[in-house]
């Protein structure tokens, strides 16, 4: 099998047995063909036949067995690109057909922390608002932790925000990289200068953000002992701000949150660029593929502009 010629005849996806291909990931994904039999309720000769029939009509070999199951080969890996692009396609169908019609109605219910800037995301709120106008939106804001919790509940389809680990029922798309920066009002006697040793900040009073403060930041703060003099506190990094604006005490917030306020002379950036401490920020959703159109839609128009912006 391994000295085959790739077909390459025109005539090849109207011969093609497309339920092959699937059987072809079932055996990816469960890790052998011993595995795809239990999980299909099918006997191993009848997977093993379907895998070399599969073969046979792409004349190459796909997949080599090994101690622990099974070993794509290169024509495997590319097989399996184009099979699971196929069953997006397939799964996609009902929710574009839905959309093409105007039969789409809903809710799609969103949770994202707090002064989230992102023109992707709002972009696609406003792109997807024109196409489908009978869709409710509803958007929620709380911690990051708060975020990742109803997403797991169920009580939310989308989110967005923060995560320190990664969770195994979410799936994670990369939105943008934030960075923080520790910020003063004008009057404060540090306005006007960067500090190049944290530890100089012990004894000044923190706003700080409770359970929305990323993990980051809380590592940092307590390396040099920041914070241990509370002078505010807001979970919200909006509230945060505004306490921060009016003197209640130093703290840190995201940097393109408080653009305009640095640019009005209303806060100053205490520390040089170089060390502000940056995260990722992620569209998250459950790792759920019935979804209900609205949600589904809304979804890809968003990791359609996320990626779009990432390529050029």
């Amino acid at each position: 099998m391994s000295d085959r010629t790739p077909l390459t005849d025109k005539k090849f996806a109207s011969r093609v047995d497309w339920n092959l291909m699937r059987t072809f990931v079932d055996i990816v994904r469960a890790g052998g063909i011993g595995a795809a039999a239990r999980q299909l309720n099918k006997q191993q000769p009848s997977i093993s036949a379907a895998l070399k029939r599969l073969e046979d009509q792409v004349g190459a070999t796909l997949l080599h067995r090994s101690a622990t199951g099974v070993e794509m080969t290169a024509a495997g890996k590319a097989m399996m690109a184009l099979c699971e692009d196929m069953l997006e396609s397939a799964r996609m169908m009902p929710h574009q057909i839905a959309q093409a019609t105007k039969r789409v109605e809903g809710i799609v219910r969103i949770q994202i922390v707090s002064a989230l800037v992102s023109p992707e995301f709002d972009e696609a709120i406003a792109s997807f608002h024109r196409r489908n106008p009978d869709i409710h939106i509803e958007i929620r804001v709380s911690p990051w932790r708060q975020v990742l919790d109803a997403l797991e509940r169920g009580e939310v389809e989308i989110g967005v925000g923060y995560d320190s680990n990664v969770r195994g029922s979410l799936v994670y798309e990369p939105l943008f990289t934030e960075r923080q920066q520790l910020y003063c009002a004008r009057s404060h006697p540090l306005f006007g200068y960067h500090v190049s040793r944290l530890n100089e900040l012990r004894d000044e009073g923190f706003v700080l953000t409770g359970e929305d403060e990323i993990e980051t930041i809380t590592h940092l703060r307590r390396r040099y002992r920041l914070g241990a003099k509370v002078s505010g506190l807001a979970e919200d990094i909006n509230e945060a701000r505004r306490l921060i604006v009016h003197g209640v005490g130093i703290g840190f917030l995201p940097v393109l949150a408080v653009k305009e306020d640095v640019a009005k002379g209303r806060l100053w950036p205490m520390l040089h660029a170089d060390f502000e401490p940056s995260y990722d920020i992620f569209l998250l959703a459950r790792l759920d593929p019935a979804r209900d159109t609205a949600t589904q839609l809304f979804l890809d128009e968003v990791v359609r502009r996320i990626r779009a912006q990432r390529r050029s």
